[in-house]
């Protein structure tokens, strides 16, 4: 089977650097391994669309059927029929409410929520039939929404299934898997029936497709689970009677396929991961990464926890990582009048070399509870991660992001990013299927 692409809400390229194992910004200039025959990548009410523009400077841009570049504007505005034909969807599209409506002329059928990026996947499948897809999104899809929970999840699966795909699931912890940030995120792979792949499993042997033959058992691999807890369902593929009435609690591995639904708690088979210190830089790193000895700390060094239910800080202290990165507690008022105390644990103030990096955010460098902060390699001294530690703890080449968009752009584009070698790793195995197709 030829290896061909569409990657949708593409980023900076996350998808398409793990597909060809791209592992310097010159590497882009050889011949990949997929041909990516189309993408899209816009960012909602942004005027400079820096992460498109990033992708563009690396790999150039893509036309449609009609010749034209639609590769940045609203996915729900591309006429589908005109995204040229291809062999693998891969995509990171982000939790939403995925819950459907009759239409206010109940023979149109069902509607999806605006905006909602789930409906464009599903729209391409339905219009270029593609054979596999790779999707990516993040842990809690499985359990969304709180009151009714996986309904999400079961809507997806139910238009899947719908469309004549057997889908599979895992939640993955990158660092689990080798790589250097524990990141955790839910990827599907789904495949026609009709495929030789699909062909060939046996969906009698749950126990044997999650842990030996299937796609993310092949991929990675699975310490143990306990058989006996191997739950089922069934699913069906009325979308509005799923996003009505459906509700599940998904583990974090399973299949859906003919409308029925397996899942499982696994183990993973862990991998010694990259530590954060392999991955920081080993150069000098410039004055404004670094964290001025003011804005470390406002009282003892060792202590984690401020209490400020007796006397409250003054704004210079609580503008300190010890403080935000301690225990607190305080009064808060709520919009009722009503006073109470709110109160949150500690996190390590400073991240050590010798562990994988935390999970990064969009809020990555700023004044965050969130943001890493480590010990410099060559002077010691407390400092913010680089734009290419950042690049680093994701797997992209070092200086992806450097195109010429903000330093608060380049560490947007790595929060919003997948690991690219989790993808490495999945590539492995979608040859190795499209070979025997």
């Amino acid at each position: 089977m030829e290896k061909t692409v569409c990657e949708l809400f593409a980023g900076v390229g996350g998808f398409r650097c793990g597909l060809n194992a791209i592992k310097t910004v010159e590497d882009t200039k050889k011949k990949e391994k997929w041909n990516t025959v189309w993408f899209s990548q816009w960012e909602p009410g942004k005027t400079k669309q820096w992460a498109h523009d990033c992708y563009v400077e690396h790999f150039g841009t893509s036309l449609d059927l009609n010749g034209e570049d639609t590769t940045n504007i609203d996915i729900s505005q591309v006429n589908k029929k005109d995204i040229p034909d291809h062999n693998l969807l891969v995509g990171g599209f982000p939790c939403q409410d995925y819950s459907v409506a009759r239409s206010l002329n109940g023979e149109k059928g069902i509607e999806g929520k605006k905006g909602v990026l789930w409906w464009s996947i599903y729209d391409i499948l339905k219009t270029k039939h593609t054979p596999f897809v790779l999707l990516e999104n993040v842990d809690r899809l499985l359990k969304s929404p709180s009151k009714q929970r996986g309904r999400d999840f079961g809507i997806i699966l139910s238009c899947l299934n719908a469309e004549g795909y057997v889908a599979e699931w895992r939640v993955i912890n990158a660092s689990e898997y080798g790589a250097g940030q524990r990141r955790r995120r839910t990827f599907i792979f789904a495949y026609k029936n009709n495929t030789n792949f699909g062909k060939l499993l046996n969906y009698d042997d749950v126990k044997c497709l999650l842990l030996k033959k299937g796609f993310f058992a092949q991929t990675f691999t699975i310490k143990d689970f306990d058989e006996k807890s191997i739950k089922s369902t069934d699913i069906s593929t009325d979308i509005l009677d799923v996003s009505n009435n459906f509700a599940f609690d998904f583990e974090n591995s399973g299949i859906a396929v003919d409308g029925k639904i397996y899942t499982v708690k696994s183990i993973a088979e862990k991998i010694t991961p990259i530590t954060l210190g392999f991955l920081l830089e080993d150069r000098e790193v410039e004055k404004k990464y670094f964290i001025a000895d003011g804005n470390l700390y406002y009282t003892n060094p060792e202590s984690t926890h401020s209490d400020e239910t007796e006397v409250e800080l003054p704004p210079e202290s609580r503008h300190t990582w010890q403080y935000l990165k301690g225990a607190k507690r305080k009064y808060r008022t709520a919009a009722n009048g009503h006073k109470y105390i709110y109160s949150e644990g500690a996190i390590p103030m400073i991240d050590e070399w010798d562990v994988p990096a935390r999970t990064m955010l969009t809020s990555e460098s700023s004044f965050n509870r969130s943001t890493h902060i480590v010990k410099d390699k060559g002077n010691g001294k407390i400092r913010l991660l680089t734009p290419m530690e950042a690049e680093r703890i994701q797997g992209f080449p070092d200086n992806w992001t450097d195109t010429g968009m903000p330093e608060k752009m380049r560490y947007f584009c790595m929060g919003n990013a997948l690991v690219v070698p989790m993808i490495e790793k999945m590539e492995k195995t979608i040859s190795k299927i499209f070979s025997e197709e």
